[in-house]
């Protein structure tokens, strides 16, 4: 298959579809602005829907806490938040009145959480309070919401990072609304945090990243196809060491690829067509 035949968004969901496993409950709730909404939501629930419809069917999809596995093969829209009226009308397998209904965050009944932000440091801290000074910020931005809750308490977390540029990869947010690993496990251990919660991987347009927890330190996982490993260090706020021998990203399969297309997004709400 060559990289014509499918999307950089397309390739991302398959890959995390397959990180997905059958007794995982997931929670994403609804990103805004194109980037961080597509990163943020649409290829998170493409992949669980995927999963759902592959190799874990089990698998509990909780969007915004309140629907329970949508029918996303059904979708006419792109809602706008995730209190969406007509969201109601989603085929959905149960809604709850009440967020997360019966999964305890604090009990780390949530194995999986996708989330973003404006900044991420290579210790995977997140922030999406300000930039610059906190009492004197040059950009107040949207808050934490559910983010802090989500690092502290969910078995793995994916931040999908919509944008890939020096201003969103720092050496040092400028205010921790979550937290990755400050001195590594033992250091969110020192914290109160359960040790194997976390970030687990960040994805962008260009790579994805995963973590030596040991060290609590950000490392390149896969670059996609197409992107040059300079690519990805020039775009970076800190250093990444020598990238020379990291693996592509690996392509979707064709079953996958066809279930994605034609079983979870025919509509194409969830993914661009365009090639990225």
């Amino acid at each position: 298959m060559s990289e014509s035949d499918f999307t950089i968004p397309e390739l991302v969901t398959v890959h995390l579809a397959h990180q997905l496993r059958d007794d995982d409950v997931c929670f994403t709730g609804m990103a805004n602005g194109d980037a961080s909404a597509l990163y943020g939501t649409m290829i998170p629930l493409a992949a669980m829907s995927l999963a759902r419809r592959t190799h874990a069917p089990s698998l509990t999809i909780l969007l915004a806490g309140w629907l329970h596995n949508p029918d996303l093969s059904r979708l006419r829209f792109v809602p706008n938040s995730e209190f969406e009226p007509d969201l109601r009308f989603l085929d959905s397998e149960a809604i709850s009145v009440d967020l997360p209904s019966q999964y305890n965050v604090r009990r780390g009944d949530v194995t999986i959480g996708f989330s973003n932000g404006a900044q991420v440091d290579r210790f995977g801290n997140q922030n999406s309070v300000c930039i610059g000074d906190h009492d004197h910020p040059k950009v107040r931005l949207l808050g934490p919401v559910f983010q802090t809750e989500h690092l502290a308490f969910f078995g793995r977390e994916m931040i999908m990072m919509g944008r890939h540029e020096q201003r969103n990869f720092v050496e040092k947010v400028d205010f921790i609304s979550a937290v990755g690993f400050p001195g590594g496990e033992s250091g969110r251990k020192s914290l109160g945090l359960t040790v194997g919660s976390g970030p687990e991987w960040v994805i962008t347009p260009l790579c994805i990243f995963d973590f030596n927890r040991a060290l609590g330190l950000m490392q390149v996982r896969s670059i996609h196809p197409g992107v040059s490993p300079t690519d990805v260090q020039s775009r970076t706020g800190f250093g990444l060491g020598d990238l020379s021998a990291v693996r592509s990203t690996p392509e979707p399969d064709r079953e996958y690829l066809r279930v994605l297309r034609e079983e979870v997004d025919p509509n194409r709400m969830l993914l661009p067509v365009a090639v990225d």
